[in-house]
């Protein structure tokens, strides 16, 4: 290949990236104007994980004990897990109900790259999640919560919640664009998450489980990135939850990227 070809091969690809971007910046800023228009979702979609810091540190606060360490600072990495993952349920929904409206078939005849549309759902979930989690940190801070180590560490667990609702966003798009109901893709959304958060770390401490239970908790992803967090912003060992945590994610993306790229392809 001569220079001259090379050159514009090179300029070739990075042009289609940069109108991949651009399209995808605009598909994100489409789907984030629905919170403007329809503010209603936003605080839908926040008040459910501030009832459960409420009802968690309230109710079940004086319950559960957990040693050297207050529970509303065990709580909240939990919660933020908790909450990006129920956010990121909200992906699958929103492509189903695009599918349905036929606004998918609109976006395909237009000049746009075919990624803007998955990588705007996605990241635009990905940004209410930075706000919930933001949200989350103020309502914990009011009933007790104190990061105990330093701010950066602090940002970082913070940051990892936010990629690990970025990771099941992806998981949640592939059961939207499966199942093509807005309805269906919330209960199926839904369904299996709730066994795999409170199958964790997220609320009490492993040693509380029956045997059976424990042994299934240890390798849930949920409870690496929970016990990541958790060190990351109120102290304890970090780099062996951290890992498991980073490769779980990695993992999961390697798998589900395709699988929704290609189901994309298929359904639309």
């Amino acid at each position: 290949m001569s220079a001259a070809t090379s050159m514009v091969v090179r300029g070739s690809w990075r042009t289609q990236v940069k109108w991949a971007v651009a399209d995808s910046v605009v598909m994100t800023w489409r789907n984030l104007l629905k919170y403007v228009r329809l503010p209603q979702l936003l605080v839908f979609s926040t008040v459910q994980p501030v009832m459960f810091v409420l009802l968690f540190t309230y109710v079940f606060g004086g319950a559960i004990r957990v040693p050297g360490l207050k529970y509303v600072d065990y709580l909240l990495p939990g919660i933020f897990v908790q909450a990006v993952i129920f956010g990121s349920a909200q992906t699958g929904v929103g492509l189903a109900d695009d599918l349905s409206r036929g606004m998918i078939d609109r976006f395909r005849s237009l000049p746009m790259a075919r990624s803007a549309v998955l990588a705007g759902r996605t990241l635009s979930d990905t940004c209410r999640n930075v706000f919930v989690v933001l949200l989350m940190t103020g309502v914990g801070t009011l009933v007790g919560f104190r990061f105990h180590v330093g701010f950066f560490a602090s940002l970082a667990g913070m940051a990892l919640a936010v990629l690990f609702g970025l990771t099941f966003s992806w998981i949640s798009a592939l059961i939207g664009m499966s199942v093509r109901d807005p309805e269906v893709a919330q209960s199926a959304g839904f369904i299996w998450i709730f066994p795999l958060i409170f199958a964790s770390s997220a609320f009490v401490p492993l040693q509380t489980m029956p045997s059976w239970l424990r042994s299934f908790a240890r390798v849930n992803p949920i409870t690496y990135t929970v016990d990541a967090i958790r060190a990351l912003c109120v102290g304890g060992p970090t780099f062996n939850p951290l890992w498991h945590a980073l490769a779980w994610m990695c993992g999961l993306l390697a798998v589900f990227i395709p699988l929704s790229v290609a189901r994309y392809r298929r359904v639309a």
